[in-house]
């Protein structure tokens, strides 16, 4: 007599658990955070937090649905008992006291990049998170092809890494929607709002900085609006990265290895696609080995739920001390081309 088996039942995915987002402030990057949680598998839209009553609700109907609920005060929304994190897209300068109150109301936090106007605030802010999950919205670093390219080159199959060159820049209007980018106060300028993806895109594929170097023009009100750095990293290799809020820059990026080079075409901190050509050989493209949700502000979105429910109060694609060492970099130089904010002081 043969064996008797049970009969098999077809398997399905399993639905990942639901997280309820509550989007603090409702300028142009919320917008954006708030259309790619529409594709985040298990990721709700619950609520959105304005100093104005209109905007929040303008926000609630033009992003969310009937269940989404718009609250007039940061206060009121951190303290809505049906979010289970939150957003932080203000500007810079008041990142600290708006991941401030969200911590207080027990919410782990995804705050802007960057995280603060500089280390010392970035310190503080994560001291008052506490054992709450807390990261910097640094999306690049979740995208599928950057984590791809990262681990290639850490896994040496494109050689070893020695020279990278980076650049972000647009023309920044001085209209009403570009008013933040311009003033001092909320913690202006090329270096904060743009630079930062090409040094952290250095960061994330040469490793630690050992010593950087700036040169750059600045606006009348003292903010940098054309910033040049030259970096050497610990592991020996060197950057060169540009940054720009007056011209339309080629928005690209390139690794030179031992073996090759490898190119990322604009928009480099969010690529459709990267080029590897090894030395002699024919150029070989590289796709996203996994799916882009949204623009890839989905997958960053993603990646935090991930965090939470594996119960993380960090996350090892943006870690802490990363986001920290970032914060130091800009400080120094930020102290080369000659800005201060008012958090310096």
């Amino acid at each position: 007599m043969g064996l008797v088996t049970a009969p098999t039942t077809p398997t399905t995915p399993r639905t990942p658990p639901t997280t309820r987002w509550g989007i603090l402030a409702t300028g142009k990057i919320a917008r954006a955070f708030a259309t790619n949680l529409h594709e985040v598998p298990g990721a709700v839209f619950a609520a959105v937090g304005s100093r104005s009553e209109g905007s929040a609700a303008a926000f609630a109907r033009d992003l969310g649905d009937e269940a989404t609920r718009a609250h007039p005060s940061y206060d009121a929304l951190v303290a809505d008992p049906d979010v289970d994190v939150v957003y932080v897209a203000s500007p810079h300068s008041l990142h600290l006291e708006h991941a401030r109150l969200a911590f207080a109301a027990g919410k782990p936090v995804l705050c802007e990049k960057p995280l603060t106007l500089n280390r010392e605030d970035g310190q503080r802010l994560f001291a008052s998170a506490g054992d709450l999950f807390c990261m910097e919205a640094m999306w690049m670093a979740c995208h599928p092809l950057i984590r791809d390219l990262r681990r290639r080159l850490l896994a040496g199959e494109l050689g070893t890494p020695r020279q990278l060159h980076a650049d972000l820049g647009f023309v920044v209007p001085r209209d009403d929607e570009s008013a933040r980018v311009w003033d001092p106060a909320l913690g202006a300028g090329a270096l904060l709002d743009m630079g930062i993806y090409p040094l952290t895109f250095a960061r994330i594929m040469l490793g630690p900085f050992a010593e950087v170097m700036a040169t750059g023009d600045l606006a009348e009100s003292g903010i940098d609006i054309d910033v040049v750095v030259a970096a050497r990293h610990e592991s020996g290799a060197v950057s060169a990265l540009t940054t720009s809020m007056t011209a339309t820059s080629p928005r690209t990026a390139s690794i030179a290895t031992d073996e090759g080079t490898l190119e990322l075409p604009r928009p480099f901190h969010h690529p459709p696609y990267a080029v590897w050509t090894p030395t002699g050989g024919d150029p070989q493209p590289i796709e996203p080995p996994s799916p882009v949700l949204g623009t890839g502000l989905g997958n960053e979105a993603a990646h935090v739920q991930d965090c939470i429910r594996d119960g993380l109060t960090e996350s090892p694609l943006v870690p802490r001390a990363q986001t920290l060492e970032l914060l130091g970099v800009m400080d120094d130089l930020r102290r080369q081309l000659g800005v201060r904010y008012a958090a310096d002081a």
